[in-house]
C-alpha cells in the first residue's frame, strides 16, 4: 500500500472521529448545525497534519463539565499559541454565530513511523551492524529526540550511551566513529581559488571524518580543517 495514501486514509478516518465529537459538542452547545461544524473541523485538522508523516491517530479528550456556554449556532477549531499536533496537546474551539466564547479542547495526537531498535544489548562506543538492527513501526510522539529510520544513518557511527534490546535508537545517541588519533600524523591541504598548497602535521586531538580538527604543522604552527580520510582540508 502507498505510505501517502495510507497516512492520507488514517488522518481522514481520524479527521471523521473528531469530526463526531463536534457534533456532539454541537449538540451541548446548541449549534444549528451539527454536520457544519463537523465538516470544518475535518478539514481543519486535513490542513494541519503533516503529510507524508507516517500514521496518525487522533484521541479527543473532554470538557471541562463544568463549563457553562451559551447556545451556538457556529463554532471554529483553531490553533492555540504555541500549539504543536504531537502528543498530548489541545486545540481552540470559539463560537463564531450566538455567542462569543472559546475554549480549549484536550487532543492526543499519535503519530506511527518506521524506527530503528536495537535487537540486542549495546554498549557505549559500539558500531552497530545490521544483524542487531531491527526496523519497526514505532510510535514516534513517545519518542524522546529523533528516532533514527534507517540503519544507512548507523554506518560509520558509534553510540555514545549503552542502548538495552528492543530500545529505539536516537540521533542524539550517535557519532561519527573515531578515524584519527591524538599524535597521529595528517596530510594538510589548504585550497584557495585555483591554487592548492600541501604540507603534514601532527592532529592535536582525536578526530572523525568530516568533523573538525586542529593539526600542529611542521613549522609549529597550529591551523584548524576538515577531516577528510587522512587529509585535513583547510579553505582559504
Amino acid at each position: 500500500m502507498n505510505p501517502y495514501r495510507s497516512a492520507l486514509s488514517s488522518r481522514l478516518s481520524a479527521a471523521a472521529r473528531l469530526g463526531a465529537v463536534a457534533g456532539l459538542l454541537c449538540t451541548i452547545w446548541g449549534a444549528a448545525s451539527a454536520q457544519t461544524a463537523g465538516d470544518g473541523v475535518k478539514a481543519f485538522i486535513e490542513q494541519q497534519m503533516p503529510t507524508g508523516k507516517g500514521r496518525v491517530e487522533i484521541a479527543v479528550g473532554s470538557l471541562d463539565p463544568r463549563l457553562q456556554l451559551a447556545p451556538c449556532g457556529r463554532i471554529e477549531p483553531y490553533l492555540l499559541p504555541g500549539t504543536r499536533l504531537w502528543g498530548r496537546t489541545s486545540i481552540g474551539v470559539r463560537c463564531l454565530s450566538g455567542a462569543n466564547w472559546a475554549v480549549s479542547l484536550p487532543i492526543t495526537v499519535s503519530v506511527f513511523g518506521p524506527a530503528v531498535v536495537a535487537t540486542e544489548p549495546m554498549a557505549a562506543g559500539a558500531n552497530p551492524s545490521q544483524s542487531s538492527l531491527q526496523v519497526i513501526e514505532a510510535e514516534l510522539t513517545r519518542e524522546h529526540g529523533t528516532p533514527v529510520t534507517d540503519p544507512a544513518q548507523l554506518v560509520g557511527r558509534t553510540l555514545t550511551r549503552p542502548v538495552a534490546a528492543g530500545q529505539v535508537i536516537r540521533v542524539e545517541q550517535l557519532r561519527m566513529a573515531q578515524t584519527v588519533a591524538s599524535g597521529d600524523p595528517l596530510k594538510i591541504e589548504m585550497i584557495g581559488r585555483g591554487f592548492v598548497i600541501q604540507g603534514e602535521g601532527q592532529a592535536l586531538g582525536a578526530g572523525s571524518e568530516g568533523q573538525p580538527i586542529r593539526v600542529r604543522t611542521d613549522n609549529g604552527r597550529i591551523v584548524g580543517g576538515t577531516l577528510r580520510g587522512r587529509t585535513v582540508e583547510i579553505r582559504i
